[in-house]
């Protein structure tokens, strides 16, 4: 007896129902941080991290090659960051909820990402995996009636976007100029607002009128806050380091490694959620458990690369549950992998063409291939 959806062939019905009846066991098992276990990531991720940007600024004394060089292992380490931030964001990096919050600030500092606002939109993800119509992706992943209905050069954008030659630009772009320019933004439309409501009824408190502010970058004022200690601290943090290095190498090597980060990070998500014939359900009929099996795969890195990227790579795992700690992943699929026989597994060098499948076919529920689109 096979589960269909649409056209698409997705899990046999057994396989599911069992994945399902064991996934309260898999969770009890594995969903158990660990302060200790935490603390020693930061510590082996942050003096890596800070001796990498001391090689960084002693190369530029030799060479700017050598520099260049150097930015590889600081981006690789801002990364990491990156994926720790993450874990804190689902509380699952430290058993304290104080601990997660405490360094899920500091490595959305060095992410150059406000952390809290970050969590609220993958964590939105994270309840919609599988489910296209709510969630498209870092690149908004277009229907295949979407893109017909583009113009010849808005397509030609839309693909060229996907490429993988376009993650720095992403990157730069995700981390380096939407952070800063989303607060900047929204922050002079409240302080506009403000005034504006001051000058028509002098006798309203502040308060009032910035809750009357009609936000766009941000859902409460816990996130604004949030957004403001992000970019105040980074703020602080150039200037000291500006100083310190001179301004010209300091935001040579931080602008190239965050976008070389943020871009990695990018293609990360993207290959573990677009590939061919990846479950892309809409909201009738979705699965939460299927998006996770069908539509997340199994990222088969070498060892050193699973270190940098946090055993990212078992997205599968971490989509039946993101309380499973980024160190308890690799263990749990081992363990479980009888469950995890039609999960696809992507290897770096089926990297490329997994960023080729940016099309979503609403009546298959499926992503498919600029080829397959193409011999349509």
């Amino acid at each position: 007896m096979i589960a269909t959806i649409s056209k698409q062939v997705f899990l046999p019905v057994a396989s599911i129902d069992l994945i399902k009846r064991q996934k309260r066991e898999i969770i009890a098992r594995y969903a158990n941080g660990s302060d200790l276990r935490g603390l020693f990531q930061v510590v082996t991720t942050l003096v890596p991290f800070a001796f990498a940007w001391w090689l960084a600024v002693q190369a530029a004394a030799i060479s700017g090659w050598l520099v260049c060089a150097a930015v590889v292992p600081v981006a690789l380490l801002t990364l990491r960051a990156f994926v720790l931030m993450h874990d804190c964001g689902h509380r699952s990096l430290f058993v304290s909820p104080r601990l997660n919050q405490a360094f899920g600030f500091l490595f959305g500092v060095i992410a150059g990402m406000p952390q809290y606002v970050w969590a609220q939109h993958h964590n939105f993800h994270h309840t919609h995996n599988g489910n296209w119509e709510r969630y498209r992706g870092p690149y908004g992943t277009l229907s295949i009636d979407e893109y017909d209905r583009l113009g010849a050069g808005a397509q030609r954008f839309y693909r060229a976007k996907c490429a993988m030659a376009a993650a720095p630009l992403a990157g730069f772009i995700y981390l380096v100029f939407n952070p800063r320019f989303t607060w900047l933004r929204g922050t002079l439309g409240l302080l506009g607002h403000m005034i504006r409501g001051k000058f028509s009824a002098p006798s309203r408190p502040l308060r009032a009128l910035a809750a009357d502010y009609p936000a766009r970058y941000w859902k409460s004022p816990t996130e604004y806050w949030h957004m403001c200690a992000n970019n105040l601290t980074l703020f602080g943090v150039w200037a000291v380091m500006a100083w310190a290095c001179g301004p010209l190498l300091f935001f040579a090597i931080w602008i190239a490694s965050v976008s070389i980060a943020g871009g990695s990070g990018i293609v990360l998500f993207t290959v573990q959620h677009n590939f061919e014939h990846s479950y892309a359900s809409t909201s009738e009929g979705w699965d939460y458990d299927v998006g996770a099996i069908d539509g997340t795969s199994y990222l088969v890195l070498p060892g050193w690369m699973n270190w940098f990227t946090g055993d990212i790579g078992y997205h599968h795992v971490h989509h039946l549950s993101a309380s499973i700690p980024n160190y308890r992943l690799a263990a749990c699929h081992a363990e479980y992998k009888h469950l995890f026989g039609a999960v696809r597994r992507i290897t770096l060098t089926e990297v490329p063409a997994a960023l080729h499948c940016i099309f979503w076919d609403v009546a298959a529920r499926r992503i498919i291939s600029m080829a397959e689109y193409a011999r349509r």
